[in-house]
């Protein structure tokens, strides 16, 4: 079955392309392991090198690939372009900090006297070629954030991408190669779901690591798990946006919109429940909703634009599916509640704020990706924190607060991989980024991240 680019703008196919035969797997793996080799005996200074080689093509291109990126998922030109350049920034970032990161350790000779040894260290070693199996909603910065530590690491990678963002695969495979890396250092897979089972069993596949759903997180990890193969998992997230008294409530209700509805709302670090105490619940409410209806609905080219489509029928589908329940049991929608009119060939749906949420509801308990959010009246600290965690994701959070003892209950309560204070959730390359309970397990960027695919290896010495 061919894969295809879909434009959801207006629902019309654009390209197909045939998925890679078995035997052009066969080779590309065989590629993959042939290139390690020699790739982990490379230095940090030549594997920085070309890693500054491919963001400068990036740099260079950001304007074709971007637009790329938003005819194939439909996030806007915009943000495609934020994409491209933070995408840059992080490859930049690994190459000047590799090095350091992943140094060898000394223990203090006093400290491993007793043990035998004159002498100890820890380095960090590759361990081989990656399988990554990323997903559409960040097609270039989901994949650059594995990539760019990996081969920095002295591992290679193979690339698994969503399948309505073909050229973007495609790009990014090429890009590695013509910015110079050796063949099969980083190649495209462009292959079915269906495939990543045979590829992950494969004996010289060392590791693999996703980005996406539940679903496919926990398939992933039952195979990597009979294989006793590494994997680092990011999966779905249901971030609270804690809003207390003390808040600059203006500010917070301003960045709460951007919170929701970047990357038309299809983030799985995207605020998506707004837990707001009595005392300022109602003057939040005000500001958030309005600023909610006025953003403005269309094609996602265009600059006026602040929410385009979302990335497929069947992604609409699912939202209307929680909105509708969540209104048959009883929640009132502050606005939006339904598709746009006049933007019927796409798949947009509007901006909504749903209130009188209850635990019946799916939408408390399940992940609502698109615009849509949920506003919760809590009385204190300790109801926030107890609605806060009470969901089966722990991504990250939002605390808007100005009290320093709320502050420290917040950071030590909640359930989650990060907690953003008076701000909203954003990944850095100089920050670990991962999440707890079903958002999955180890840890992306930073040094943490690097050496999440790294063999920690004991070196003891005796006389």
């Amino acid at each position: 079955m061919p894969i295809a680019t879909v434009n959801p703008a207006d629902g019309e196919t654009l390209k197909t392309f045939d998925p890679l035969s078995e035997d052009e797997i066969e080779r590309r793996i065989a590629e993959a392991d042939a290139a390690f080799r020699g790739w982990r005996t490379t230095t940090f200074e030549e594997r920085a090198r070309l890693l500054t080689a491919a963001a400068a093509l990036l740099e260079r291109e950001a304007s074709g690939v971007a637009r790329v990126v938003t005819t194939e998922m439909g996030k806007t030109l915009g943000a495609a372009e934020a994409e491209v350049a933070k995408c840059v920034k992080a490859m930049r970032w690994y190459a000047r900090n590799a090095e350091e990161l992943l140094a060898d350790e000394y223990p203090a000779a006093e400290d491993v006297a007793d043990s035998g040894a004159v002498r100890a260290r820890v380095c960090y070693r590759p361990l081989g070629p990656v399988l990554a199996v990323m997903p559409w909603n960040f097609p270039l910065w989901q994949v650059i954030r594995f990539a760019a530590p990996a081969l920095m690491a002295g591992n290679v990678g193979l690339l698994k991408h969503a399948s309505n963002v073909p050229q973007t695969a495609l790009y990014l495979g090429d890009l590695f190669h013509r910015a110079g890396f050796a063949p099969g250092c980083f190649q495209t897979l462009l292959v079915p779901s269906r495939a990543i089972e045979s590829v992950l069993r494969d004996r010289r596949i060392a590791a693999a690591t996703l980005t996406g759903s539940e679903g496919a997180g926990r398939s992933v990890a039952s195979v990597a798990g009979d294989e006793i193969k590494k994997t680092v998992l990011e999966l779905g997230g249901s971030d609270p946006f804690i809003v207390m008294p003390s808040a600059d409530i203006d500010a917070a209700a301003r960045v709460a919109v951007t919170a929701r509805v970047q990357n038309n709302g299809q983030s799985c670090i995207a605020a998506k429940r707004f837990l707001v105490r009595t005392d300022v619940y109602d003057a939040f409410a005000e500001r958030f909703t309005e600023g909610m209806r006025r953003l403005t609905v269309g094609d996602p080219m265009d600059p006026a634009t602040d929410v385009g489509p979302l990335s497929s029928e069947q992604g609409r589908s699912d939202l209307e599916d929680l909105v509708t329940d969540a209104l048959a049991q009883g929640a009132q929608a502050l606005c939006g509640g339904r598709r746009p009119e006049g933007l019927e060939r796409g798949f947009y749906y509007e901006p909504t704020v749903l209130t009188g949420i209850t635990d019946r509801m799916r939408i408390h308990h399940e992940e609502a990706f698109g615009p849509v959010a949920t506003l919760y009246r809590v009385s204190d600290v300790d109801e926030a924190i107890d609605v806060a965690n009470d969901t089966s994701f722990g991504l990250s959070s939002n605390v808007w607060t100005r009290d320093d003892a709320e502050t420290e209950r917040f950071v030590r309560d909640l359930e989650a991989g990060g907690v953003y204070l008076n701000g909203m959730t954003a990944s850095h390359p100089a920050l670990p980024f991962g999440g707890v309970k079903r958002s999955g397990y180890g840890r992306e960027l930073d040094g943490h991240g690097i050496r999440e695919f790294c063999n920690v290896t004991t070196v003891w010495q005796a006389a």
